[in-house]
């Protein structure tokens, strides 16, 4: 009766008071989260019960578990107890991950809430999701060392390893170079407000908006969807256009190519009109002037401001479609023009006299390719 009852004390004993301590930990903090409303921590807290309900059972079971009296458990202490400590020290660096990521978004949810400025919450975000990062990398590399400490057979090779760490730390370094040179560069941009979260960039030519800054690579969400994954040494090492750097407002321009007829005044008149009927436009400032001449055509540009790059890539495209479209519709004769002229014709074909014929005087066509067709983005 007594060997069938200790194994039922020691094991019920344990679920029993892992589970109480759970209990008491959680009322604590639903009665801290209901008192400081304006404190995100005690909620977050919350979420690392399990984690600390692990902690407490295993902690107790190996302390007790040669307690059972089971012959199977003392013929395999050893391993058991091995076995025990190895997943001690997984749930424990899981409870440390899990109260370190509550301390730092409840830091930035006040933070947040606290701050007016978009770009710093932004700058914020950044350092906060890295700083998690590293947090997690330095506890579970911690975690996977006092592993392997727990194993017998590494104490004997411990010398060995120590002796070699020097020439393994320089093959390491070398091999390495790449990855090093990238994870300072994350720290770099992190802790240098070079770019973040949610700035709007262009990369090789291409537009988009930061999605996800790590310690080794950084993702770029393009206009269309596409995701434009690229190494942090890159914008370190290489220029690229930060539009969100200094503030959202921007201004831009629409290029428009011209007769030397167009009517410049009626067109800064329909500008007018159009930008006032667009949602797009922070009626800051607007502008229209030819910018320079050819030949056969004038260069006309409009420019406009919005309050970020989406509303103002919105106000370019609708300023050079409605443009486009009131020319074509009211003065054609503002497109841009191709002069041609009949070919004059060989002797042989003009006939006997070997005369030419009088070429027809030249005129001016509009080819059905010159009208610029609407586009979207791109």
């Amino acid at each position: 009766m007594d060997t069938a009852l200790r194994p039922l004390l020691v094991v019920g004993g344990a679920v029993l008071l892992t589970l109480l301590a759970g209990w008491a930990v959680d009322v604590l903090l639903r009665r801290a989260d209901d008192h400081h409303h304006e404190t995100p921590l005690w909620g977050l807290l919350r979420r690392c019960r399990p984690p600390l309900q692990a902690v407490l059972l295993v902690s107790v079971l190996r302390g007790t578990y040669r307690e059972t009296g089971w012959r199977i458990v003392q013929e395999h202490a050893a391993g058991i107890g091995q076995t025990l400590s190895l997943v001690l020290i997984g749930s424990g660096a899981w409870l440390v991950i899990g109260i370190a990521s509550a301390v730092v978004e409840a830091t930035f949810a006040r933070y947040a809430s606290a701050t007016r400025d978009p770009a710093r919450v932004r700058r914020v975000r950044t350092q906060v999701t890295l700083i998690t990062r590293i947090v997690t990398a330095v506890v579970a590399v911690v975690a996977v060392a006092a592993a392997l400490l727990t194993f017998p057979a590494l104490s004997t090779v411990g010398t060995s390893m120590l002796a070699s760490a020097g020439i393994i730390g320089i093959v390491a370094g070398v091999a390495a170079q790449s990855t090093l040179g990238n994870l300072f560069a994350g720290f770099q941009i992190a802790f240098g407000d070079m770019v973040r979260i949610g700035d709007t960039v262009v990369v090789d030519g291409e537009w988009g908006v930061v999605e996800e800054v790590t310690l080794t690579f950084l993702t770029v969400r393009t206009w269309d969807e596409r995701r434009i994954t690229m190494p942090v040494s890159y914008f370190t090492g290489k220029p690229f256009e930060n539009w969100s750097r200094g503030g959202a407002q921007m201004t831009g321009s629409v290029i428009l190519h011209l007769d030397h007829s167009a009517p410049i005044d009626a067109m800064r008149q329909k500008t007018e009109k159009i930008l006032e009927a667009c949602p797009a436009w922070d009626h800051r400032d607007w502008s229209l002037a030819v910018t320079d001449t050819t030949p056969s055509t004038i260069q006309v540009r409009v420019v406009v401001t919005a309050k970020d790059a989406d509303d103002l890539w919105t106000a370019r495209c609708t300023v050079r479609e409605q443009l486009v479209d009131w020319l074509s519709e009211r003065h054609p004769h503002a497109l841009p023009r191709i002069t041609t002229s009949q070919a004059v014709p060989s002797p042989r074909e003009a006939g006997t006299n070997g005369r030419p014929p009088t070429p027809r005087p030249t005129r001016a066509v509009a080819p059905d390719g010159d009208r610029p067709a609407r586009t979207g983005r791109g």
